[in-house]
Parts: structure tokens; C-alpha cells; sequence
């Protein structure tokens, strides 16, 4: 008996039959005759329409989730994974711990943990094809390569050692090439400390496409309900094998009741408690209430049908007091294309998100050494407040949205419909667009009795009417924080200099937004240039940056060179966060968001215009510090010379003066004679006259010249203590402000708003000045004067 043939078959054989009979009777008609040949109502009959479930149109059309090719598509379920459980812990309050462990194995591998049968060599034998027994060989022997050599050298016992090793090697090599082009098999595991799931919720929550609890006008990081569902849709495709939740269940109520009762109580005794809740029940562990059970459930899906097929779901106690939701899920893919993409994503993951703890662990079972380990530690402990779901702007609505509000309100009048289900509107600002509205609109009309018609004339007015109520307010939002995007910017790129800021909240269509933006220069890995990495509702966004409004304006709307930076030579870091509640992207993909929306593009040279002004000024207060060093430098290296130059005077002087003293006083020579007689009749500068010092002073100098007192090293000491003192003369430094950065000492100016730079003037003090009162700075060594006195 013949098994009933489905009737797909049977239309498909209809098909044919129909397309044979047209051929044959094309066949026949004669060259006179050209009629037009009429459509066959047998063929219209055949005609079968379809429709197809969520599940089913996204398994066909994977490349719209970001499932393009293996390597991609293990990369998108490790982002959509690891965004779920943020998204688990962000809405219990709690800091993120998320462990993540990707374990590669060969298509032999994955076969005997699966239980898959070889394939048959030669004449229907049951030996294992030759791929599959090359990677069984080399998975129990990848690890003792002297085995390995041994085995070959007895295999080839009649030729020589070296054209054994010769051939081992291209095999070896011709193997690895031909690994390097196959794709390989991903035991995914990622582990979070989040809310968990409910343990009837778990089947619809990650085996039904377009089933969410993210739906309405709320920033959110997915929006449509498709990320885990598209992990399991595409293991289901590439290996067949269903994902395993273990998860343990909190709501979000619980634990926001505990911090409730925590705040309202006194700290002392609330520790006390805590303790004796803990001795008793192991419901409170760490401040948060955990479920007493832990539910585990192995899940397939129905694309067909776009409905969860639950093979294993089971309940057993929580011995470990464990909260959080564990997802082991086994897909295709490509490591060797996608690993720097995969260690991209951490990286940019831990800038936005520095609050949480991510550590990533991957191995190789085919080869151990390949193993790499990535954690990033937990910088902040101040998470973003959670976002607000608000009401729809009436800007932002359009014909269908309205029908779809007016069949779910409550309101029984226009005016509430107006003040209650849509946002910004007050009652009085309701009445006046009511009456702009037309005749046919009443303020106490039933919101039921709009027909399409109506409907329509009520949106154009909606979105026209921006005079009558407010804009789109930007508190429902939750950005990161200017601390914590510089936090965590510093942990991981490790700038020499930073700014960060934050533009004023903005709107588009009624969607509001906020932008946030940092500029850095240097770091660990910087490149030369203009690096841009940019975020949208804290995501990291890898691919299509070329087109992106971030790295539009980076590279043409901002000018470098105003702000003292070299955008060629420099490594400049630009970091452009966006939050909203509809991210506007561009592309099915959702990797990048477009320039052509103008109060984006604004914000963002803004911000980032904001942050190079922080900079610039920065940098010159860096630079007028590196002349500060510079100058000082200079100075120093001449005081050794200049210190034995003036001793050496001063003996000179010295000696002179012992001489005359002994042999009577010797004639001055014929300039200070021409200048003392210009002295005497009242010729000569006034600067000279001014310069001289008295006889006592002379004295005294020379005195402590002759008993060692006054020495080399002592004019040298004191030289350096003048230039410490007075070199940031003039620069504008607080008072406690480092002038010579972490390599020098630190000075002040301590002077006034007078303190202004000045010249130093030394000369020889055998000039006798006639007014010594106007001195400005006197010293035992140096008289200091200003050039305009």
C-alpha cells in the first residue's frame, strides 16, 4: 500500500500537467494563425494562497534580525542573550553579573555528543567517512603531538624521517585550512543574577515570536519581541537541538517592597533582621528575596504554528538560594570570522554599561590552547534610573494609531480622550484644538462616533497644532550619566584626557531624545585619527558606522584644528551615546541611524562641540604648563655658570678691596671716572642711579665673602628658590593648582591681580645707586626692578 500523498504534491503534479498541455497545444497552432492565447481557467483554479506565521517569515527571512551568515548569527544570538539579562537585572534594580562560555566543537564532536550515526565508507560499509574519522583523530590525539609523530614515522617505516615530517606537515596544514573554511558547532551558556522568569511564563516568553512585554512608548533596548526567540529558531536550523532555561523567579514587586521596608526602618536593627531572616528561611539573600524554586525547561518551537513545544518543565527546590536566569543554547557558526567582532561588542558593552561585571570564557575542545578568558570589572555602582512608559505625543500619531486609541479608551467624551490618552494636552489647550477642528467636533462628542473620515481630519490637526501643547518631554528617559560614560571610558580605553557632555533633551516627530557625548585623546590600542564608537539606547552599534550620524559629524562638522587638535595625528575617541523612546534607525538591520533627521544631527555637534571646548581649554592651560617647564628648564641649566661667573666677581671684588685697604686706594679706571663726573652734574640715567648700591651694603657683601659665608653653592641655591618663585609668574594659576604636572614640584602663584610676569635685572653692585627707596624686590644677592619704573 502507497503512503497518501500530501496535497502539495498533488498541486505541484497539477501544475505540471497544466504547463505540458500549454506547451503541446503551442505546439500545434500553425504560424498563420497568431491569436492570443487565452489564460487557462484550469491554471487560475491552482492558484493557492498562503499565509504564513511570525515564526515561519523570520525563519526565512533571518538577515532582517541580523542572522546573515553563521559567523553573524553567532554573534547576534551572544548580543541578544546578554542584552536580555541586563534587561533582567536593570528591572529589579540589581547591578548586573553576567558570565558568558562559548564552547567550540568540531562537526565530529557535536555528531558523538549528539548520538548522530556516521556515514557509511565504501560498498554500504559502517565505517565513519574520512572528514569525520580525520576529526575524531584529531580531537583524542590533538594533545600529545609525540604520539602523533611516532604513529606517522611507523606508518612510513620505508622512507625517510623528513619526508614523513614533510608530509605530516602539509596534512596537518591542508587539514587546518579546510577547518579554517567549515563551520563549526557553539555551546552557548550565558548566566545572569536578573529577576528570572515565571515558571509558566517561560514557554511564551522565549518560544512565541512577537511576544514581548516592550511594547509601547518606552525606551527599550529591543522593541519587538524577536531576540531569544531568533537564538532558538536558529539553533532549531542548524542543529536541531531545543535551548535549556534554568531560571529562578522574582518579581520585580518583591524586591522593590524590601527596599521599601529596609528605607522606612532604622539601619542598625534592619541588619538585624536581615541576619535572623537568613538564619531562619532562605528566602532573603544579600538584601534581595529569591524564589523558593527553580524551574528548568528544555524548549522548542513551532514555526509553523508560532507557538512554544515545551519537551522538559520541572520545578525543584532552591537549595542554593540562587536568583537569575542560566540559557544554554547549541547553534552553527564561525568563530575565526566574528572572535574580534565578539571581543568588540564586551569591550564597547563595558564603556556603556560600567556598572555591571561581564567576564566571557572560551574554549576549544579540538585544541585547548586557543582558549582566551575576557572579564571587565565592575567600575560604578550607580545604575541609570529605569526609563518611564509615557502616552503617545499627538505629533507622533498618525490615522491607524488614533483608531487604535479610540477603541481602547475609556474616555466617554472628547476632551478626556484628548487630556487622558494622549500626552501634553491640558484641557484647556483640548477645547481650543477642538475648535480649530471644524464644526463636526464637539468637546462632549463620545470618541466612538469618529469615523475614518473624521479620524483623518482629527490627526492633521494633531500634528499641525504644535502651538497648543508642550514638547515631548525628555524625563521618561533613562541615559547614562556623564560620570558613568567617563568611568567607563577610563576603564577601558584609558585615555590620557577626557570631556564628556550632555545636550539639552530634544524631539523628533514627537519622539524625544537625549545625547550624550565624550571626546578622548591617547589610550591603550588608540590609533591615530578620529575613532568613533556610538551607542543607541545604551547598545553598542558595530556595523554600516560609516553612514551614521556620529561618524558624519565627527568627520565633517566639527573643526579639530580650532580646538588645538590634530585630527590626523592625534588619537581622538569619540563616543556618541543617543537615547529615545523610537531610536531612528536606518536599514532592516537597525546598525546604524541616519544624518537626515536635523535635530539629531544638531544635538550631536553640539555635544560633541561642547566637549572640545572642555578640551581646548584643557590643552592650553597644558601647553602654557609645558612652557612653564620648558622655561625652567632653560633657567636651570645656566644657573651652574651664571652662580661661578658672579662668585668669581665677587672675589674679584674681594681681593681689590683687601689690596686697597693695605696700599692705599687705586685710581678708577677712565669710564667710571667719565660716569662719575656725569653723576656729579647731574647727567646719567636714572635707571644707574637707582642700581647703585650703598657702601655699607658692599660691605657687608664682601665681609660675608671673606669669612665663607656667602659661597658658590650659596649664590646657586638661592638663584634656583628665585626661579622656582618667580617662573609661573603671570600664567594665572590657582593657589593650589600643580603647575609642573606629576614629574615636578608643585608651586602657586600667590600673588594679586599686579602679579604679572617681570624682567630681572643684575648688575654689578660696585654701581652705586642714589635712590635705593625705589626698590621692588630686594635680596642680600639681587635688587629686582621693573623695566617700566
Amino acid at each position: 500500500t502507497l503512503p497518501k500523498i500530501p496535497s502539495i504534491m498533488t498541486v505541484s503534479r497539477k501544475r505540471t500537467s497544466a504547463s505540458a498541455s500549454a506547451s503541446s497545444s503551442a505546439t500545434n497552432t500553425t504560424n498563420h494563425t497568431r491569436k492570443r492565447a487565452k489564460p487557462s481557467t484550469r491554471h487560475q483554479k491552482d492558484e493557492i494562497q498562503q499565509s504564513k506565521s511570525p515564526a515561519e517569515f523570520f525563519a526565512e527571512n533571518q538577515s532582517i534580525a541580523g542572522f546573515d551568515n553563521p559567523g553573524k548569527s553567532l554573534y547576534t544570538t551572544l548580543r541578544e542573550l546578554i542584552e536580555n539579562s541586563l534587561d533582567a537585572c536593570e528591572s529589579v534594580d540589581v547591578l548586573p553579573d553576567i558570565h558568558v562560555v562559548i564552547e567550540e566543537m568540531s562537526e565530529g564532536q557535536f555528531n558523538r555528543m549528539r548520538g548522530v550515526p556516521d556515514r557509511g565508507r565504501g560498498n554500504g560499509g559502517g565505517g565513519r567517512a574520512v572528514g569525520e574519522e580525520r576529526e575524531e583523530m584529531e580531537y583524542d590525539y590533538g594533545g600529545n603531538d609525540q604520539e602523533n609523530n611516532e604513529n606517522m614515522e611507523n606508518k612510513n617505516d620505508g622512507e625517510p624521517k623528513s619526508n614523513a615530517a614533510k608530509r605530516q606537515s602539509s596534512s596537518n596544514a591542508a587539514n587546518a585550512k579546510r577547518n579554517h573554511k567549515k563551520d563549526a558547532y557553539f555551546l552557548l551558556t550565558v548566566r545572569d543574577n536578573g529577576c528570572g522568569m515565571a515558571h509558566g511564563a517561560i514557554p511564551d516568553l522565549l518560544g512565541r515570536v512577537l511576544s514581548g512585554s516592550k511594547y509601547g512608548v518606552r525606551q527599550t533596548r529591543g522593541k519587538f519581541g524577536l531576540g531569544a526567540k531568533m537564538a532558538l529558531i536558529w539553533s532549531k536550523k542548524s542543529t536541531g537541538v531545543p535551548i535549556r532555561i534554568k531560571t529562578s523567579h522574582v518579581s520585580a514587586d518583591a524586591n522593590k517592597r524590601k527596599k521599601k521596608r529596609k528605607s522606612d526602618s532604622d539601619d542598625d536593627d534592619d541588619d538585624e533582621e536581615e541576619e535572623d531572616d537568613v538564619g531562619k528561611n532562605n528566602e532573603i539573600v544579600g538584601g534581595r528575596k529569591v524564589g523558593k524554586i527553580v524551574s528548568t525547561c528544555v524548549l522548542d518551537i513551532d514555526i509553523y504554528k508560532n507557538q512554544p513545544r515545551v519537551i522538559q518543565h520541572t520545578q525543584e527546590p532552591n537549595t542554593e538560594q540562587w536568583i537569575g536566569t542560566e540559557i544554554q543554547v547549541l547553534v552553527a557558526g564561525n568563530w575565526t570570522t566574528y572572535k574580534s567582532r565578539v571581543v568588540q561588542y564586551l569591550r564597547q558593552l563595558a564603556i556603556i554599561t560600567p556598572y555591571a561585571r561581564l567576564e566571557m570564557t572560551y574554549s576549544n575542545r579540538s585544541d585547548e590552547k586557543k582558549g582566551m578568558n575576557f572579564k571587565f570589572e565592575r567600575r560604578s555602582e550607580q545604575m541609570p534610573p529605569a526609563a518611564r512608559e509615557v502616552k503617545h505625543h499627538p505629533s507622533s500619531v498618525n490615522n491607524l494609531l488614533v483608531q487604535q486609541l479610540l477603541e481602547r479608551t475609556n474616555a466617554k467624551t472628547l476632551v478626556k480622550f484628548l487630556t487622558n490618552d494622549l500626552s501634553g494636552i491640558t484641557p484647556a489647550s483640548a477645547r481650543r484644538l477642538i475648535e480649530r477642528l471644524g464644526n463636526s467636533f464637539e468637546p462632549d462628542m463620545d470618541p466612538a462616533d469618529l469615523d475614518d473620515k473624521l479620524v483623518t481630519r482629527f490627526v492633521q490637526v494633531l500634528r499641525s497644532a504644535d502651538d497648543l501643547f508642550k514638547s515631548p518631554d525628555g524625563g521618561c528617559l533613562s541615559p547614562l550619566g556623564e560620570y558613568n560614560l567617563n568611568l567607563g571610558i577610563q576603564k577601558v580605553v584609558e585615555p590620557d584626557i577626557i570631556a564628556t557632555a550632555r545636550d539639552k533633551p530634544g524631539a523628533y516627530d514627537g519622539h524625544p531624545f537625549i545625547v550624550e557625548a565624550a571626546v578622548s585623546l591617547g589610550g591603550k590600542d588608540a590609533k591615530e585619527g578620529i575613532t568613533v564608537v556610538r551607542f543607541a539606547n545604551r547598545i553598542p552599534l558595530l556595523f554600516e558606522g560609516g553612514a551614521d550620524v556620529a561618524t558624519r559629524v565627527a568627520n565633517g562638522k566639527i573643526k579639530w584644528s580650532s580646538y588645538k587638535i590634530d585630527h590626523k595625528r592625534d588619537k581622538i575617541g569619540v563616543f556618541v551615546s543617543i537615547v529615545s523612546t523610537k531610536v531612528p534607525f536606518k536599514g532592516t538591520g537597525k546598525e546604524y541611524i541616519g544624518d537626515d533627521i536635523i535635530e539629531i544631527q544638531q544635538s550631536v555637534k553640539r555635544a560633541l562641540q561642547n566637549c572640545c571646548q572642555q578640551l581646548r581649554a584643557h590643552l592650553t592651560k597644558k601647553n602654557a604648563l609645558r612652557d612653564v617647564k620648558e622655561r625652567k628648564s632653560r633657567l636651570l641649566k645656566y644657573i651652574p655658570d651664571v652662580s661661578r661667573s658672579v662668585f668669581g666677581i665677587l672675589e674679584a671684588m674681594q681681593k681689590r678691596k683687601s689690596e686697597e685697604a693695605e696700599s692705599g686706594p687705586r685710581y678708577s679706571s677712565p669710564r667710571k671716572r667719565i660716569a662719575g663726573a656725569g653723576a656729579g652734574a647731574g647727567v646719567g640715567s636714572s635707571r644707574q642711579q637707582h642700581l647703585k648700591p650703598t657702601e655699607s651694603e658692599v660691605f657687608s657683601v664682601l665681609e660675608r665673602v671673606s669669612h665663607g659665608d656667602l659661597t658658590e653653592d650659596t649664590i646657586k641655591e638661592h638663584l634656583v628658590e628665585a626661579v622656582e618663585e618667580n617662573v609661573n609668574a603671570g600664567l594665572g594659576f590657582d593657589e593650589n593648582e600643580e603647575v609642573f604636572g606629576k614629574g615636578g614640584k608643585s608651586k602657586s602663584k600667590k600673588g594679586g591681580e599686579d602679579d604679572d610676569r617681570q624682567a630681572v635685572f643684575l648688575v654689578p653692585i660696585y654701581d652705586d645707586p642714589k635712590t635705593a627707596g625705589k626698590v621692588v624686590i630686594r635680596h642680600p644677592l639681587f635688587d629686582f626692578f621693573p623695566l617700566n619704573a
